[in-house]
């Protein structure tokens, strides 16, 4: 009996010692538990946006800010705001995979603003004189285009309409034009100027003149930018006027400005729940951050909207796993599968291979923590009501030459007042991963057209 108690007392002993021994050789970092964000009124919105006019900002920086700023139901709750972010989340997610393995797919079919999850927008000013307009900032689309009187139709939006026979530095484009001949679905009026139509998978669409006109950032005057003059405006649009498509396409703004800054912009989401700082987006040299890690963009030739990105493996807590390889994340021959970075998604999408290997580690490195049920599509939550700080297994992406170690408040993320935190990425059986916007929160994140590269700055919001 005695020996067979020293047997249990030994296995015991190097149980507890190989778990300690496990946890010894994990990397932690420090969670601070902070709650949902409540909105930013409109008022300081504008408040934010005159007081960054002065010349302490770069000339070519403008601020961004989130959508529940601009188009959130009257006295909404943190919590049915962040219901809402899930639900467009998904119908930009399904969406995305869906054009990215379409065959017969149209670049201009991707608008974040159209799937009703458009989440960053920025102001600018549309015409001579500038007539100042919310429109959202999109890297998953290329056409420019906002909505014009008279309207045939248009939803509703935060400011006046915009009316192109006041402003002096209108133009139409005339068919011939190889503007004209840029657009998937180029129409002709009875006055030879080009029309367009951009349509959606959920039936919404935008028709009018495609025109050029001047776009103000700020003090920056950029003239003869082409973009859509939209008469007919129909299905679950947002309170923006219009959308500013920052993908690689012929016809995206960067694109077409890109040889009046470098072909460089960055943007820098901050985190919502701990600053009340704004969001921004930097056009030219200044957009390169020195502390910036580089990945290449690589090129889908079935689809130039997209930055494709490579993701080689995942690390938590300081081990890589093994079952997360690059075959995991190929684009293959046909242009499907891949990995993109994108500004309108939320939560990041990874192939359900990887996704299970990354939740399944963590999961071993956060046994200390309490759990709590699955909420929407995670299904990896914890209970920190009550916690002042917790420790938590680091995760790291392994990008193609960079390697971007993730905040913790960038995949711990609160889902309720309550104190339930959720692992912010989720699987995808799609064939196409995407790395939204949470992962990226408090990264510079700088997209270096001319240098073919996207790069990663950490702690890049604290200065402009």
């Amino acid at each position: 009996m005695a020996a067979h108690i020293s047997v249990f007392i030994l296995l015991f002993s190097a149980l507890i010692s190989s778990s300690a021994a496990f946890f010894d050789s994990l990397h932690f970092q420090t969670f601070i538990p902070t709650t949902l964000p409540h909105p930013q009124l409109e008022s300081s919105i504008l408040q934010q946006e005159s007081l960054a006019d002065d010349d302490s900002f770069q000339p070519h920086s403008i601020g961004l800010f989130h959508i529940d700023s601009l188009s959130s139901p009257a006295n909404s709750t943190p919590e049915f705001l962040f219901h809402l972010r899930l639900r467009r989340d998904a119908a930009r997610a399904e969406a995305l995979s869906t054009a990215a393995s379409s065959i017969d797919f149209s670049s201009s079919v991707t608008s974040g603003l159209a799937q009703g999850s458009g989440e960053y927008f920025t102001r600018i000013g549309i015409g001579t004189p500038p007539r100042y307009v919310y429109m959202v900032v999109d890297t998953g689309s290329d056409v420019v285009w906002l909505q014009c009187s008279p309207c045939t139709k248009c939803y509703t939006q935060s400011d006046p309409v915009f009316d192109p026979k006041a402003s002096s530095s209108f133009l139409g484009v005339p068919c011939a034009s190889p503007l004209c001949r840029n657009l998937d679905s180029p129409g002709c009026n009875n006055r030879q100027k080009c029309l367009y139509q951009v349509s959606y998978g959920d039936g919404s669409f935008t028709v009018g003149e495609f025109s050029t006109e001047t776009l103000t950032f700020r003090k920056k005057k950029l003239d003869n930018i082409a973009l859509g003059c939209g008469h007919d405006n129909e299905g679950l649009f947002i309170g923006a006027a219009g959308l500013l498509g920052l993908g690689r396409g012929k016809l995206s703004f960067p694109t077409q400005a890109g040889d009046r800054f470098g072909k460089k912009f960055s943007y820098c989401l901050v985190d919502r729940t701990a600053v009340a700082k704004p969001s921004y987006m930097v056009f030219g040299e200044s957009a390169v951050s020195r502390n910036a890690v580089f990945t290449p963009l690589l090129t889908n030739r079935k689809l130039d909207t997209f930055y494709y990105v490579g993701l080689n493996g995942i690390s938590v807590g300081g081990s890589r796993l093994p079952g997360v390889t690059p075959s995991l994340f190929k684009m293959d021959s046909t242009g499907n599968g891949g990995v993109i970075v994108d500004s309108g998604t939320s939560v990041t999408r990874l192939s359900r291979p990887a996704y299970v290997a990354l939740r399944d580690a963590f999961l071993a490195g956060a046994s200390h923590l309490p759990r709590a049920p699955d909420f929407s599509l995670f299904d990896t939550c914890f209970d920190l009501s009550g916690k002042t700080e917790v420790k938590v297994p680091t995760v790291v992406l392994h990008f193609d030459g960079a390697d971007v170690s993730l905040p913790a408040s960038n995949y711990l993320i609160p889902v309720d007042l309550s104190g339930r935190f959720c692992f912010a990425f989720a699987g995808t059986t799609s064939g196409l991963s995407i790395i939204g916007n949470i992962q990226q929160q408090g990264f510079r994140v700088v997209l270096d057209l001319a240098g073919n590269r996207v790069g990663f700055a950490p702690r890049g919001c604290t200065a402009q």
